[in-house]
C-alpha cells in the first residue's frame, strides 16, 4: 500500500466532515495500523481510495467506525478495582454528597456502566444517575439493548449472572430491565462535545491510551471541569496522569484522581 502522509491528511478531513470524528486526536500509527487491516482486506492502495469506498458502502464505513473507536469492553475489567469502587470509593462519595453522579466515557457496548449500576443495586444505593456515553453509534445501541454472548459475560460471578441476567437461548443473555433503564445512554465525542457538569464520578478507562498527548490532554482539563469538587475520576490499568496539578487532580488511590479546588 502507498500510504503518503498527504493523502492520510485529506483523509482525516474528508473522515471528519463525513462521520464526524476527527482523527486528529488519535495516534496515526494506531489508527493507520487499525485502518491497514480494512484497506488490505477491500485492495485499497491509498487513503484515497479507501475514502471512497466508505463514502459507498455502509458495512465498510460500520466496520471502519469500530476500527477507529476501538470498542473493547469487559464487565468488571480488572476486578480487584470494581471492589474497590464497591467497598470505598462508590459509599465514600454517597456519604459526602448524599447521593452519587456517575458518567462512564467512552462506554462501548455497554459492560462498564452495567457494571457500575449493578454495584450499586448491590450496595443498595437509589438516589443515583448513571449517564454512559460513547462515539459509536453501533456500540451505544447494543449498549441499550443489553444483550450479550456468553463469551462476554466471563468476568461475571454465578451469583450475579442469575440476579441480573435472564437468559434468552443457549448463547445470548439480556440484563434485567432493573438495571438496564438505570443508564442513561448518550452519544458524545470525547473530543468535540459539551461534558456534562457536577459528577462525582467519571470512568474513563482504556479510552484516552489511543489519544494524542494533546488530546489527553484536552480531555483531562474538560474531565476536571466536569467534575465537582471531591469527585473521581477512575483510570485504566494502562493509563496515568503523570501531572495531576495541571488538571487540578491528585492521585488518592491507585487509577483513582480526585478534584480539588
Amino acid at each position: 500500500m502507498n500510504l503518503r502522509i498527504d493523502d492520510y491528511t485529506y483523509f482525516k478531513k474528508k473522515i471528519k466532515d463525513l462521520l464526524g470524528i476527527d482523527l486528529d486526536g488519535y495516534k496515526d500509527e494506531q489508527i493507520k495500523r487499525r485502518v491497514g487491516v480494512l484497506m488490505n482486506r477491500i485492495g485499497a492502495k491509498d487513503f484515497i481510495s479507501f475514502y471512497k469506498a466508505i463514502e459507498n458502502d455502509l458495512q465498510l464505513r460500520k466496520d471502519f467506525i469500530d476500527k477507529v473507536t476501538i470498542n473493547v469492553s469487559e464487565f468488571f475489567r480488572n476486578p480487584e478495582q470494581f471492589e474497590l469502587l464497591k467497598d470505598k470509593i462508590i459509599p465514600g462519595l454517597v456519604d459526602r454528597f448524599g447521593s452519587v453522579k456517575i458518567w462512564s466515557a467512552g462506554c462501548s457496548y455497554g459492560n462498564e456502566p452495567y457494571s457500575a449500576a449493578i454495584i450499586l443495586d448491590e450496595l443498595k444505593i437509589k438516589n443515583f444517575t448513571l449517564l454512559a456515553t460513547d462515539i459509536d453509534d453501533e456500540a451505544l445501541y447494543k449498549a441499550k439493548e443489553g444483550i450479550y454472548k456468553i463469551e462476554e459475560l466471563k468476568g461475571i460471578s454465578q451469583e450475579r449472572m442469575s440476579r441480573y441476567f435472564l437468559k434468552l437461548d443457549e448463547t445470548r443473555y439480556k440484563i434485567v430491565d432493573s438495571i438496564r433503564l438505570s443508564v442513561k445512554f448518550n452519544r458524545l465525542d470525547l473530543l468535540r462535545d459539551l461534558y456534562p457538569k457536577g459528577m462525582h464520578l467519571i470512568l474513563c478507562r482504556n479510552v484516552i491510551i489511543y489519544f494524542t498527548q494533546e488530546a489527553k490532554e484536552y480531555v483531562f482539563k474538560n474531565i476536571s471541569e466536569s467534575l465537582t469538587a471531591g469527585g473521581l475520576l477512575f483510570l485504566g490499568n494502562t493509563e496515568r496522569i503523570f501531572n495531576p496539578e495541571k488538571f487540578k487532580l491528585r492521585l488518592v488511590d491507585l487509577f483513582f484522581y480526585e478534584k480539588v479546588m
